[in-house]
């Protein structure tokens, strides 16, 4: 089984590391079939619990463990994290393996000299229930809860492969400048909560949360660029960076300034210029002066009106399956 036999169809492809859980995607192409309610271990020592039926990547070093008694879904992700211990002990220059782990302990819960399975059940449960709570009150707080599609934003989706687009100067709609910068061996990781930027596409670019000299701090609600990994994102509140080749674009146009128009702009940013800068050839704010990004116009203007609209849609489309999921949870934990 390889990288490139994924196809959206058929079962999971299970692969080593711990992005997406190690779930590379689906494929329908022949392949040994493992069973559901099982544990995988990867090369690294990552420990996952299998609720489904899956396949494996051939090179990516991963086993599977059956347990020898029957277990439930909260069950098998108590087991699975106990065994993360694993993975402090195992890396590219020592490789884990069946062999090497098989005479491992685990510390589990016991009741009268046997495995307290209720315990885990009921645990697994709890952190659940609590997750959940958490999780509605940040849709409630940040107006998520509603994914109905109005009919404005009904008509932009049907109608946006009749948008017009044209280019315009960067430097026309935005004010450049570079971050200030504060290298990562003067901060303390976690002593605060002003974001602390680094050129990573994880966590939108946010590397830790830090106090330090507001001497040294950039003002939120524009969109940050990473230097030189070019990695484009929409930072709304105020932040620090690691770099000064990193930069960031204030919209000149303030009353256009929102959280969802400056999605947009980001991702048209993103797509505009990425083919353009690389590591060895990375961006900068003399660079960026003569670029150009495509926008949706109207009457030679940008339309910023589509924008907002689409974002809003698409945002609803994304947060309605997740909003159902907290719904139906909720519901069966009777809440």
């Amino acid at each position: 089984m390889q990288k490139e036999h994924i196809n959206g169809k058929g079962n999971y492809v299970i692969t080593a590391g711990v992005t997406n859980n190690g779930i590379l995607g689906k494929t329908d192409v022949e392949a040994k079939i493992f069973e559901d309610k099982t544990i995988t271990i990867d090369m690294f020592g990552s420990a996952f619990y299998r609720q489904f039926k899956y396949k494996m990547v051939t090179h990516a070093r991963v086993f599977s463990l059956k347990p020898k008694f029957n277990i439930t879904k909260n069950q098998g992700l108590f087991l699975s994290n106990s065994l993360h211990f694993i993975n402090r002990k195992f890396g590219y220059e020592n490789m884990c393996s069946w062999l090497k782990i098989k005479f491992e302990k685990i510390q589990l819960p016991t009741k009268n000299g046997k495995i307290d399975f209720d315990f885990m059940e009921s645990f697994i449960s709890d952190l659940e229930i609590q997750k959940l709570i958490k999780l509605e009150s940040y849709l409630v707080s940040n107006g998520l809860k509603n994914y109905v599609l109005t009919t404005e934003e009904k008509q932009i989706l049907n109608d946006f492969d009749k948008q017009k687009f044209e280019e315009f100067n960067v430097v026309d709609i935005f004010d450049v400048k570079n971050t200030k910068n504060i290298l990562s061996r003067d901060i303390i990781e976690n002593s605060g909560n002003i974001p602390y930027l680094c050129a990573s596409v994880e966590k939108n670019a946010v590397s830790t949360y830090i106090s330090y000299d507001q001497k040294y701090l950039d003002k939120g609600n524009c969109i940050f660029i990473g230097g030189k990994t070019f990695v484009v994102t929409f930072q709304e509140k105020d932040f620090y960076s690691n770099d000064s080749h990193n930069l960031v674009l204030y919209l000149k146009n303030e009353q256009k300034r929102s959280k969802l128009n400056q999605f947009y702009l980001a991702t048209c940013i993103n797509k505009s210029l990425r083919h353009k800068y690389s590591w060895g050839n990375s961006i900068s704010k003399n660079k960026i002066q003569t670029d150009k990004v495509l926008l949706p116009s109207q009457n030679r203007q940008i339309n910023y009106a589509i924008m907002e609209i689409l974002i809003s849609a698409i945002q609803k489309i994304v947060i309605k399956d997740l909003v159902l999921y907290v719904e139906r949870k909720l519901k069966e934990y009777k809440l």
